[in-house]
């Protein structure tokens, strides 16, 4: 009996993560209440003959009472892990916001980073996360040793072939079979969503090309578009 129940469990486990794999296939676009055409015309302070003193800034308060000006109540409140639906990227490559709760994930340290747990590629097909894209097992930063009193960068000079860093246009990338340490620290580019509205109106137009930009990342095909 105990068999069939453990069985039973683990047979509704394996649907309901299935389930969630699906449904998290969907992406929410969170910026669709900031583009809203009507919120667009409305706040659009060209169009209008005046402009009063509270549309000028962000708080929309009279600018000279404090006593008005509250900041935003900000709710970052969130479903636990395995539980957030997606959010569409701000803009193609853009690092995804995190839509699921961080109690207790946060602050990554050096002994523990949790977020591997779920977004490591071997993990995350099965739990229905983002999985970690090649760029984050890649090192794009030019090889820098000393030669005696030089800093030889990509095998140059610094300061007699090259000025710095910035003059190397591409460094030849270090495809790894582990996770780049320069990576390792997720929140250093993920950040939680508050439930919030944009303060103001936003007539931004992400181009995700193909539309696979919306959900995962493309970096790797276009990283060096444009560089000659």
């Amino acid at each position: 009996m105990r068999m069939l129940i453990k069985v039973a469990a683990l047979g509704s486990l394996l649907v309901a993560t299935s389930l969630y794999a699906a449904e998290s296939a969907k992406v929410v676009d969170i910026n669709a209440k900031a583009s809203d055409a009507k919120r667009i015309a409305k706040e659009d302070l060209g169009t209008k003959k005046t402009v009063t003193e509270e549309a000028l800034g962000l708080r929309k308060v009279d600018l000279y009472k404090e006593d008005t000006a509250e900041p935003v109540k900000a709710d970052f409140s969130r479903p636990a892990p395995g539980e957030a639906q997606k959010f569409e990227r701000a803009f193609l490559n853009a690092p995804p916001m995190i839509p699921h709760s961080v109690e207790g994930l946060l602050p990554i340290t050096k002994d523990n980073n949790q977020c591997l747990n779920c977004h490591m590629p071997e993990a995350a097909k099965g739990v229905g996360a983002t999985p970690l894209p090649e760029s984050h097992f890649t090192n794009f930063r030019p090889t820098t040793v000393m030669e005696g009193s030089n800093v030889v960068k990509e095998g140059k000079v610094v300061g007699k072939d090259i000025g710095n860093t910035s003059d190397i246009k591409v460094a030849k990338a270090k495809h790894l079979k582990t996770l780049y340490q320069g990576r390792f620290n997720c929140s250093q580019c993920h950040a939680p969503q508050a439930k919030v509205d944009t303060a103001v109106a936003n007539t931004f137009t992400p181009d995700f090309k193909d539309g696979k930009g919306k959900a995962g990342s493309t970096l790797m095909d276009v990283m060096n578009e444009g560089v000659e």
